[in-house]
Parts: C-alpha cells; sequence; structure tokens
C-alpha cells in the first residue's frame, strides 16, 4: 500500500545536530552563515532561518553528526494515521514527552528510528516565533516556508533497506537516482527537488545538510568569507545537475558539510515527474577535494562528457524582497 494513501509528509522542517563544540556552532551559524542564534533548555543553541520559532537545535554531544531529523504532517489525525501505519509494518513508535516537543516548537511528535539507527521524528503543529526573524549579519534571508529548511544528505552502508524506509513506509517520492560511480537516490515530499538524499558507502556518516538563500549575492559574499578560511571550503562554487543549485560547500564545526545555494529547481507537478538516472551530480565546478585522486578524476570525466555536449540548465529565479539594511543595522 501507499503510504501516501495514509498519510503525507508535507516538509523536512527541522534538524538537530549532536555536536562536541557548542560555541564554535554558535559563531559558524550566526557570523558565517547569517543565521539567529539563541540560547535554548539545556545549553542547547536554537537556531532561526525565517518566520520559524527554530530550524535547528544543536545539543551538545560527545559526538559529531545527525541528532533527529523532523519531518511535518499536516495535522494530528495524519500523525495518528501514520503511527497506525508504521506499527502495522512492524516499526515501532514512540510518544515524544511534552518537554520534547516544547524544544521542538511542536504541537506534537512521535519518533522511530530508520534502518541506520537515526532518530526519525514525524511531527505536527510547529511554533513559529513571536517577533520576526533577526540574521547574524546582513542577508537576504532563506528559502524555507513550505519547502522545508534545505534538504540532509545520509551516507549509509544499507543503502536498499534505507530507501525502502523513506520511499516506501514514509511516502518520499524518487526525484532521480546514480548508479555510478556509487548509488545514490534522491527524494522530496513537496516542490523543493529533494528534501532527503542517500548516498551508498561503507560507513554511516552525515554527509552534508543544505540551506538556500534568497539571493546570489549572499552565496557570492559567502564564498568571499570562506575564502579568508583556509580549510573552509570544502567543495568548490558549481552547479548541480538534478537540483541546479548554484552552490559550494563548507566545512561544519562538526567535520561534515554544508552545501549554502540558490535557485534550485522545483518540481510543480509532482503526480507527473519521472526519474531519471544521473551521469554526473555536477555540470560544472564543484572539485570535491576531500576525496581521493581517483574518484575525483573520475567526476572530472563525467563533467567533462557533460561540457562536450554543451548542458545547460535554466535557473528558476524566485523574487523576494531584502531585509531592510537599515534594520538590521539597528
Amino acid at each position: 500500500m501507499n503510504p501516501r494513501q495514509i498519510f503525507e509528509i508535507v516538509q523536512v522542517a527541522y534538524l538537530g545536530i549532536a555536536a562536541t563544540d557548542l560555541p564554535a556552532w554558535r559563531s559558524f551559524a550566526s557570523d558565517y552563515l547569517g543565521m539567529q542564534v539563541s540560547d535554548a533548555e539545556g545549553g542547547r543553541l536554537s537556531i532561526r532561518m525565517d518566520e520559524r520559532a527554530q530550524r535547528f537545535l544543536i545539543e551538545s554531544a560527545p559526538r559529531n553528526g545527525v541528532g533527529f531529523i523532523g519531518l511535518e504532517l499536516r495535522d494530528d489525525a495524519a500523525l495518528s494515521a501514520a503511527e497506525r501505519f508504521l506499527n502495522e509494518q512492524g516499526v515501532t513508535t514512540t510518544s515524544g514527552t511534552p518537554a520534547e516537543c516544547a524544544l521542538r516548537g511542536v504541537a506534537a511528535m512521535r519518533w522511530c528510528v530508520d534502518p541506520d539507527g537515526n532518530r526519525v521524528e514525524l511531527c505536527h503543529g510547529p511554533k513559529n516565533a513571536a517577533g520576526p526573524f533577526s540574521p547574524g549579519r546582513p542577508i537576504g534571508g532563506f528559502r524555507t516556508g513550505a519547502l522545508g529548511f534545505g534538504h540532509a544528505v545520509l551516507q549509509t552502508p544499507k543503502i536498499e533497506p534505507m530507501r525502502h524506509f523513506y520511499l516506501g513506509l514514509l511516502g518520499f517520492r524518487l526525484s532521480d537516482y546514480m548508479e555510478n560511480p556509487f548509488k545514490a537516490s534522491f527524494m522530496h515530499v513537496n516542490p523543493r527537488h529533494h528534501s532527503l538524499a542517500l548516498l551508498e558507502f561503507p560507513e554511516k556518516r552525515f554527509q552534508h545538510l543544505m540551506v538556500e538563500y534568497n539571493f546570489l549575492d549572499d552565496v557570492g559574499r559567502l564564498y568571499d568569507i570562506a575564502l579568508r578560511e583556509p580549510g573552509r571550503i570544502m567543495t568548490t562554487l558549481g552547479r548541480h545537475s538534478n537540483d541546479h543549485m548554484l552552490s559550494f560547500y563548507s566545512k561544519t564545526p562538526g567535520g561534515f558539510m554544508i552545501e549554502t545555494g540558490w535557485a534550485g529547481r522545483v518540481i510543480n507537478d509532482m503526480d507527473a515527474w519521472k526519474p531519471e538516472e544521473l551521469s554526473s551530480p555536477s555540470i560544472w565546478g564543484h572539485e570535491r577535494n576531500y576525496l581521493p585522486p581517483e574518484v575525483q578524476a573520475n567526476a572530472k570525466k563525467a563533467m567533462h562528457a557533460i561540457e562536450k555536449k554543451g548542458v545547460l540548465a535554466p535557473t528558476e529565479v524566485i523574487r523576494s524582497p531584502a531585509f531592510s539594511l537599515t534594520r538590521v543595522e539597528k
């Protein structure tokens, strides 16, 4: 049975991040990315990107990586339906405590674990903040809203069980995929091209998260900042072949990467969408200097083939008013 006939996930709403260095994350989120940072219960950091009370919750931990993934449903009826369906499929769900729901800023939550042991939280009723978003430095804001915070990419040695969990049990839709040089699945729950992706690797790892700026200028300005910080840039400026995102990747205080981009593609008619196999993850740029030389060589070979064909991708520009610089400076 298709789970979307029973319940529907509308967005990947928030992310919990386990961190060994909270002070570094405070500076990184505010001064580097331009997000709004505030203190939360238990020494945690609450991160805002928009009108929502919170998009990221960073918790002190003995490791770095994903703490939990928050998947938003429309209402309590959908949440109850999802709980019944997952239980019938042999997936154990647990109700979030009042304290946990308060920390996430949601009305209700049920959680389970995926085949890799990642905590996956189904929720509804997210809270908006009392005041407007106030960036850590002057930026034009992030593209979020009904599209969710951005996307998360997980490396997994269990690609098929993970695919079944997210596509078969949670109702994600396949956007596109890769078979070589490694297996990858890109998945969506709303018009954002992908909100979650799975990459097959020998070890489980949080590969990266992505946030999208409203203005190209903010991506370019952040790139300038990153160039002044040795070792910060992990993947150079480039453009992806699937979601057409113009972006680059930075090293976070947790060691994994964050992709910062602009003008991501949207899927306007999800029912008519046909997944395609990708020959290369990018059409230009995105040099991945952290990868082994042979892997980098294969990636460049694939992009050279695209270059010879003269592949071009359209740009989907979303017009958005900037923040008042006068208000920000005050």
